[in-house]
């Protein structure tokens, strides 16, 4: 911008101050700001003092600390639904189809117990169901069944009910029940703040609990309330260190006499949660709440730390479970001496090293005369004498039912001969409302709204990608970003109608967004960084710019935020950016001074100003929200549910891309559809978002090579049987991209290139079922992604990835089946469907209907399935369940660590279950329940919950840095800055193999069990998945099945690939070495296939099936 543009700029905005003011004023006094009832709400100081035998001092408590709870939970408000269907939401009996399976077993996995008062009956959970039985065994009785998943029942002190954690209305809440399972009562009534792990008072007359809390994280930590069994909202007794706090503090246990409540809690520095911390050290204490004057002590830890904590009936001892090296042990300590000693050293793994969120380890308890201490290890039930450490075997058993829900999984045509585009980005409407430009396959497309017809914007060459479109105010131009990984990104105006190209830039860099000023003689734009996908150059001075379209020196205005633009004032520039923990509208004047903040929300995503200024549209839960403008700097709340000022749902499903034309019509993309409506509409009473619009979809034909190739005299793994279906000197004869023949007599002729493989071994393309990885940055998909090649390099010819930007990943997956992008086949869910409140992630679900909008935007963008991530409540999970058999996609459930959680998602019927079950074994009622469904599982060994994770063995026992194919295919700063110096720890350490272990088990059971190597290590990771199922214990055949046939079949593939056969789709790979005499061989890679298109593994070069090349990495 020149100097004596500067300088009028100044002037100029100096003289619109008055007149701006006094629209803020006018406008404040036309709007005036309402406040939500829960800012009004003022928070009562708890009672300091309460006597658990005193009951009238409890109640004023309890009465004393209502407000307070209330405030606690004030941000539960946005989670409440009045939506009468999601009253009818039964967790008992969830729509779909049902099936009855038979449980009978003498053993059970991660079963918490509790002795009668009378020392006569011992309760117990497992799988989800409360049983009873004589403390001599025996027998078991159901006393709490369903599909409600029920766990850790506690006697009350006179021994007539049950306290106990269940999901019957919802979500985990404390009920209380007879102990022949009658009358069954709600204690707390939490719908978001969950509660789990009750513990009695000496009276009877309270009960407390862990209270749940989540940070932006999905689990996070805990505190403990203590609620009247009668009812009320609980009273805090043990707040969380912070309000960011993610790590674990939970298990509360009363003493006997009912003084105090014992806890436990993670004392290491820091409030971030950490996996696989160090257990040799102290990682928990346990910690002793005293009722009467709410003072905290340290009642057991040390190195090993100390974990759920039982205090005897006579209140001399404290039972516990710590570590000595590593392994978890059972002690007991003279409270009064302190002494403590190990009494039993055979028990499972505790959760110390990882999330614990339903305790640590399972509850046990004493008999009534304090003698012997009764608990659950090694799927049986024991008695263990303190006096002198002799144990009792308990034996006991379950012959039961479990109702399951069929899993969805449709079939899945992996490579038709064309596609029709599903991605659309950048979708923008023209000012006059005439046209629509936006972006597929890398390039700018123009529509006319009105004849259909379809052109390219640009004639620019094929290399250089097109993207960020945005409409000059007359419909005349378009402001666009193009992007070629050598030479970086450029901004350029095009006139529409001459084809007229103008670079705005002068010099390369990572531009994004620009957008024209109302008059277009200004342009303000993004500039980011780069240094991972793309080249590090061109990053200095990253943020928002202001810069006059004839040439001038362009202004930085602000070091963050995105999404700039111009309502219809010249003089001022509106962004969205992060202030105060609140996305926010913000505005400057076009030097950067003069900041305002004109509207905010926690989950708000973005914000788009109407071109006359008066209108909003907020982005918030994916979908688009309209509301009111305001000139001034009022910082209006304008999260979806606001009160202060009008909010209206524009749309439904979800909403990308919003752009206003002249008329005030707002217009957005879901997918391949264009939605318009006219906002003069959207107050009036009988208002419905659209749900039609305009296709914006073409089809595209396949990438698909021609003419025939022969592989020869290879050993081959086809994978077609249990064996591997081993054909010792074989050929594969592929035409295009599938097999037309395979075996040891396979006669070919004519022109077809033969490729002599002796000495090879060829096996299927491995697919990767839960993938993480960069597909683009901030919505730019490079020429090359390095870390596609380089997964593809290692052997991967298909990815299913859970997690990711849709607008990137799908994008991608087009690009790939175009061959435009020289990556692995894509799948993916998109982004997950998130349980926690990460602003730009939650998905906040609340009925059948919120599960619905959300599965369909997803399906609608191009989703293969959705990630059911952690929402809070049972009913919840079972919705998106239910959205996504409707919608026809699998449903991929995040295991999170939660063992009770992992088994109703199997209940529930989700696809799958990512992440390993976190307990170190699993035992016959795991292994019954879940084969007798068609759920598979994906323990994803490489990021083992419960211990050090398998990645790392890698790193420990291998010079990952010096691999001879990654490295030629990862930036050396990044491959070498994570695997050349690494930990050391014993190999008995790492969590991998006993995870591996239970897998095995679970596959021959029937189970699909995949390989899921989670981005940890491009395309090597998925090896490490194999290597460590074989340190479980599988054969390198089992292990094979992992990569091949098992996520083939998990995820709806096996008609196309995971296997070796005519008709398939020619993606393998060959070795140098055979992985049948040792699973490490798959590793020696020398060429890869996919789709019939030959590439060698080092160069990634395609030989014999064409000569493309790959193009030069940004670092070389």
């Amino acid at each position: 911008m020149t100097p004596s543009k500067i300088t009028s700029l100044k002037y100029i905005l100096l003289g619109s101050v008055a007149a701006t003011t006094a629209f803020a004023f006018t406008a404040m006094a036309d709007h005036p700001h309402k406040p939500k009832k829960a800012e009004s709400a003022k928070a009562q100081p708890m009672a300091k003092k309460v006597t658990p035998l005193k009951k009238v001092k409890k109640k004023k408590a309890m009465k004393m600390a209502e407000t307070k709870a209330k405030a606690e939970n004030a941000d539960e408000s946005d989670e409440s639904s009045d939506n009468k269907d999601d009253e009818k939401w039964d967790v008992m009996n969830p729509p779909g189809d049902k099936r009855e399976i038979d449980i009978n077993v003498t053993e059970g996995t991660w079963m918490s117990l509790d002795v009668s008062p009378d020392g006569q009956t011992i309760a117990f959970d497992m799988l989800g169901d409360i049983y009873t039985m004589p403390i001599t065994g025996g027998t078991a009785t159901n006393i709490a069944s369903g599909m409600a998943w029920e766990m850790q029942p506690r006697f009350s002190p006179d021994g007539s009910r049950i306290a106990f954690t269940s999901d019957r209305a919802g979500g985990d809440n404390i009920w209380t029940m007879d102990v022949d399972g009658e009358n069954k009562k709600q204690v707390t009534k939490e719908s978001f703040r969950l509660t789990n792990n009750p513990t009695w008072s000496a009276d009877g007359q309270f009960i407390a609990a862990r209270k749940h809390f989540t940070t932006s994280r999905s689990l996070g930590t805990g505190e403990i309330w203590l609620y009247h069994t009668s009812g009320g909202s609980g009273v805090q007794l043990v707040k969380k260190p912070s309000e960011s706090h993610q790590k674990e503090l939970g298990e509360p246990m009363f003493s006997n006499d009912g003084r105090y409540v014992y806890y436990t809690q993670n004392t290491t520095p820091g409030p971030i949660f950490e996996y696989a911390q160090d257990s040799n050290t102290q990682i928990f204490q346990i910690k002793r709440y005293d009722i009467e004057t709410g003072e905290i002590d340290v009642a057991a830890g040390g190195a090993g730390g100390a974990v759920r904590p039982a205090p005897s009936p006579n209140g001399k001892y404290l039972a516990y479970v710590k570590r000595v090296r590593a392994k978890s042990m059972l002690f007991v300590k003279d409270i009064e001496s302190g002494e403590e000693r190990m009494i039993f050293d055979h028990l499972d793994q505790d959760m110390q090293e990882t999330w614990g969120v339903q305790g640590m380890y399972p509850n046990m308890d004493w008999s009534p005369d304090s003698k012997s201490l009764y608990f659950w290890a090694k799927g049986q039930i024991h008695s263990v004498r303190v006096k002198d450490g002799d144990v009792e075997h308990i034996d006991f058993a379950v012959k039961d039912t479990r109702t399951v829900m069929d899993a969805p999984r449709p079939e899945v045509e992996v490579s038709p001969k064309e596609f029709k585009t599903q991605i659309p980005r950048f979708v923008q409407v023209s000012p006059d409302g005439k046209q629509v430009v936006f972006e597929s396959l890398g390039k700018l497309y123009l529509r006319n709204k009105a004849s259909g017809r379809v052109k390219p914007m640009t004639d620019l060459p094929k290399s250089m990608k097109e993207l960020y479109p945005s409409w000059s105010r007359d419909s005349k131009n378009i402001v666009f970003t193009t992007w070629n990984d050598t030479d970086l990104g450029a901004i350029h105006s095009i006139n529409v109608a001459s084809k007229k190209i103008t670079t705005l830039t002068k010099e390369p860099g990572h531009y994004k967004r620009a957008a024209f000023s109302p008059s277009g003689d200004y342009i303000t734009y993004e500039k980011g960084t780069g240094g991972n996908l793309t080249a590090p150059e061109w990053s200095a001075g990253s943020g928002l710019y202001i810069q006059a379209i004839d040439g001038g020196e362009p202004v930085h205005i602000s070091k963050s935020g995105g999404d700039p633009h111009f309502d219809g004032d010249e003089l001022r520039v509106y962004f969205t950016e992060f202030a105060d923990k609140k996305n926010t509208l913000v505005s400057t004047n076009l030097l950067g001074d003069d900041e305002r903040k004109h509207a905010s929300s926690t989950m708000a995503q973005s914000y788009h100003v109407s071109p006359d200024g008066t209108m909003i549209a907020v982005r918030e839960n994916y979908n688009l929200y309209v509301q009111p403008a305001l000139k001034g700097p009022q910082n209006v709340d304008s999260s979806m549910k606001s009160t202060a000022l009008p909010v209206t749902k524009v749309s439904h499903g979800g909403a990308t891309y919003p752009s206003w034309s002249n008329d005030n019509k707002l217009s957005w993309s879901l997918g391949p559809t264009l939605f318009t409506v006219d906002t003069a509409t959207v107050m009036e009473d009988d208002f419905e978002p659209p749900k039609t619009g305009i296709d914006l979809s073409y089809k595209v034909k396949t990438d698909k090579p021609k003419g025939m190739i022969a592989l020869t005299n290879a050993r081959i793994i086809t994978m077609a049987d249990e064996d591997g279906g081993v054909i010792e000197d074989g050929t594969i004869l592929i035409n295009g991209d599938r097999i037309e023949a395979i075996g040891e007599d396979v006669t070919y002729s004519g022109d077809i290139t033969t490729v002599d493989m002796e000495g090879k071994t060829i096996i299927p393309g491995l697919i990767d079922a839960h993938a993480h990885g960069p597909q683009g940055t901030d919505e730019l998909i490079p020429q090359q992604n390095w870390e596609a090649v380089a997964t593809l390099a290692l052997g991967v010819t298909t990815i299913f990835d859970p997690s990711s930007r849709a607008s990137e990943i799908f994008a991608a997956a087009e690009l790939q089946r175009a061959g435009e992008l020289l990556a692995p086949r894509i799948y993916s869910t998109g982004e997950v469907v998130y349980g926690a409140k990460a602003p730009g992630f939650f998905a906040n679900i609340q009925s059948a209907e919120d599960a619905e909008e959300h599965v369909a935007r997803l399906k609608n963008q191009g989703a293969h399935g959705v990630k059911n991530y952690n929402q809070p409540r049972r009913d919840q999970r079972q919705q998106v369940v239910k959205a996504s058999i409707d919608n026809d996609l699998i449903v991929v459930a995040e295991g999170g660590s939660l063992y009770h959680m992992d088994m109703s998602l199997v209940q529930d019927g989700n696809t799958s279950v990512e992440h390993n079950l976190p307990v170190s074994a699993i035992y016959d009622d795991v292994v019954q329940m879940y084969s007798q469904t068609n759920v598979a599982y994906t323990p994803t060994l490489v990021v083992t919950y419960g211990g050090v994770r398998g990645e790392d063995y890698y790193y420990q026992e291998s010079d990952v840095w010096k691999h001879p194919i990654l490295s030629k295919h990862v930036p050396p700063t990044i491959l070498q800055s994570r695997s050349v110096r690494r930990q050391m720890a014993p190999e008995s350490d790492y969590a991998d193999a006993a995870a591996a272990a239970g897998a095995k088990q679970l596959m021959e059971a029937g189970v699909p069990v995949s390989i899921g190597a989670h981005g940890q290590r491009e395309g090597l990771a998925s090896h490490w998945e194999m290597w460590s199922f074989a340190r479980g214990g599988m054969s390198p055949v089992q292990a094979l099945r992992t990569a091949t046939t098992e996520p083939a079949r998990h995820l709806g593939f096996s008609k196309d690939i995971g296997s070796l056969e005519e008709g398939k789709l020619a993606d393998l790979v060959i070795l140098d070495e055979n992985p049948l005499d040792d699973i490490r061989n798959t590793e020696t890679i020398e060429h890869v296939m996919i789709g019939g298109r030959l590439y060698e593994a080092k160069t990634m070069n395609e030989v014999h099936t064409g000569d493309k090349k790959r193009l030069p990495y940004w670092w070389e």
